[in-house]
């Protein structure tokens, strides 16, 4: 078990890849707070999970929520192994039909939760800890209509290098990992209806050098690994679980070239 004893947080813990980090992490041996705003998704988290698992209700966006979240792991469970700052949201920004509130509350979480995140937990960190932000893809990809959502994941980016310089000399460690186009809730409101799903499912996975999206569970290893000692010298790095769009885009079913006849 590689987080044995380990006492993690993790925002966004009810859904998605916070709830399959989470799940991963308790099979690993680690005592897990979870963050979230659904009471009953919380509920049923816990009920999934287990006894080593504490649900605390708290917007990523309120910094005394967050106070209270880690004031109620420390209580529970004792100082802070890993806190894997995950909360965030997606909205589509095109230039023209953008909205201030729009653009400003996925900077807010995106953002602005995600340091707070990181204060609230800082002085509760023990020597060797592993903070672990959830960027994404989007950082370099250029999507259109997305300049909110990659503003604030690039933003994420350059943070965590200083949060890796900041705490580097407690022995506290600071990656980030960048998810590509996931299997998660997130797609619901562009995708509906099963059909819908599948459609955009399969125009993604078009594009991805491994033909398919990715499983919440694959970024959940990931974050296993930096948040675990297999990873104690991996400081300020970046690390991308996308299926190869970061690096071999070209490589997509997309682009690839016909067989010959």
């Amino acid at each position: 078990m590689r987080l044995k004893g380990k006492t993690a947080l993790i925002t966004g813990g009810n859904s998605g890849i916070g709830l399959a980090t989470a799940r991963l992490f308790v099979a690993e041996g680690a005592r897990v707070a979870i963050t979230g705003r659904n009471p009953e998704t919380l509920d049923a988290a816990v009920k999934e999970l287990g006894g080593n698992v504490l649900a605390v209700q708290a917007d990523a966006t309120d910094p005394a929520a967050l106070e209270r979240a880690v004031a109620a792991t420390v209580e529970r469970f004792g100082g802070l192994d890993v806190v894997f700052a995950n909360a965030g949201i997606a909205a589509q920004t095109f230039v023209g039909k953008t909205t201030h509130e729009t653009f400003a509350s996925v900077l807010q979480t995106n953002i602005t939760g995600v340091f707070f995140t990181v204060q609230a937990a800082a002085a509760h960190l023990k020597p060797g800890a592993s903070v672990i932000l959830t960027s994404s893809v989007h950082s370099e990809l250029g999507m259109p209509g997305y300049s909110a959502y990659a503003a604030s994941k690039g933003a994420l980016k350059a943070m965590a290098s200083v949060l890796a310089a900041e705490f580097a000399p407690k022995g506290v460690r600071v990656n980030v990992v960048s998810p590509g186009a996931t299997r998660t809730t997130i797609w619901n409101a562009q995708a509906p209806t099963p059909e819908a799903y599948a459609q955009l499912d399969r125009k993604i996975s078009a594009t991805i050098p491994l033909g398919r999206m990715g499983e919440p569970e694959e970024i959940a290893k990931t974050v296993v690994f930096l948040a675990s000692d297999d990873a104690s010298y991996v400081n300020g790095q970046d690390l991308y679980v996308d299926g190869g769009v970061n690096g071999a885009a070209l490589g997509a079913p997309l682009f690839r070239a016909p067989g010959p006849a």
